[in-house]
């Protein structure tokens, strides 16, 4: 088994420090702008924020280019740890992420946090439980020496799964801590932000590789669109947090408030799924990725789905947004934990 030792890129691994940047930058932007970028806010279709929208597009469409359907038919191929990563994804992960937000937003937290305030947190919190995996599982595989076929199949299922699971539990569980939910908004964000951008995200891939082969496509496409979905993420980052500008200086402690439960959540399910691994004798390069893709979001999505429900400058938003900057170092430490973890 190989194990030479595995680097992030540089950008990758600052990716903490570029997204503080901007939530610095876009504070300090809504603090001395102030109504002067309402009307950015205020650019709105069917609740959906415009240029929001657009950049959060850009930041999904070329995670979506990466879907190999032809892996697809490999999924008979060692069962185990697909049925492993389905299980956490989809029958513990959200419930487990409603019950910390639950506990630390509406018990732990009352002294600072109204209950109407405490049931959008929660409600953004159960987005990002509901929005497993995300395109930097890939990163995180391959720091882990974990199989990138086996990974891609397990992302591939889980992204497929998203189209016909996120809807139902996140409705479900926002019932169950009394959010009022809007199911044309849902349904409708799933359709823009996910089925739309799959789709083309599929046409794009095939009608490519079928021109110029599959070499080029990961080889020359792909590497030029990674630096779009970044920038796009960062920017919605400044765009969030110039709307938040004000709630965030009158609420410094709230970041941090935020990330507690966050991080809790993320190293419960990365124990469960690595464990349940063990258990079920999953080779290392399966149980490795599949224990990342339980602890890892598809925060664009919940991103998206939040604003669209809650608007921009909700507590819901604010959750998600705060995925993103714990995400990174969180998953980085879970890589140096599965490393010295390694077995056969």
């Amino acid at each position: 088994m190989n194990t030479k030792k595995r680097e992030i890129g540089a950008f990758e691994k600052y990716l903490t420090l570029w997204v503080a940047l901007c939530i610095a930058a876009g504070i300090a932007i809504g603090h001395f702008a102030g109504d002067s970028i309402s009307f950015l806010s205020s650019m709105e279709i069917y609740h959906v924020n415009i240029p929001v929208a657009i950049l959060i597009w850009l930041m999904i469409y070329p995670m979506m280019l990466q879907i190999d359907f032809m892996s697809l038919k490999h999924v008979g191929k060692r069962p185990k740890g697909l049925i492993l990563t389905l299980v956490v994804n989809w029958l513990i992960k959200p419930f487990t992420m409603a019950f910390f937000a639950w506990i630390f937003f509406s018990k732990i937290y009352q002294a600072w946090i109204s209950p109407e305030e405490a049931g959008e947190y929660i409600a953004g919190a159960i987005l990002l439980g509901a929005a497993p995996c995300t395109a930097m599982v890939f990163v995180w595989s391959y720091l882990t020496n974990g199989d990138p076929n086996y990974t891609l199949v397990q992302v591939s299922i889980n992204d497929l799964i998203i189209l016909v699971a996120f809807v139902p539990i996140v409705g479900l569980l926002l019932g169950i801590t009394d959010v009022q939910i809007p199911y044309d908004t849902l349904v409708a964000s799933v359709v823009v932000f996910v089925v739309v951008p799959l789709l083309a995200g599929y046409l794009t891939n095939r009608i490519l590789i079928k021109k110029h082969g599959a070499t080029w496509f990961k080889t020359a496409f792909l590497p030029k669109l990674k630096p779009v979905s970044i920038l796009a993420l960062l920017t919605t980052l400044v765009l969030l947090f110039a709307f938040q500008g004000t709630t965030i200086i009158d609420k410094p402690l709230i970041i941090l408030l935020v990330a507690i439960p966050l991080v809790i959540q993320t190293y419960f399910i990365f124990f469960i799924a690595w464990f349940g691994g063990r258990f079920l004798k999953l080779p290392h390069a399966i149980c490795a990725p599949a224990a990342m893709i339980g602890a890892s979001n598809f925060f664009e999505l919940a991103v998206a789905v939040a604003i669209a429900l809650f608007g921009l400058q909700s507590p819901a938003a604010m959750v998600t947004v705060v995925g993103v900057l714990v995400e990174v170092p969180v998953m980085l430490s879970l890589v140096a934990l599965a490393n010295r973890w390694r077995y056969a």
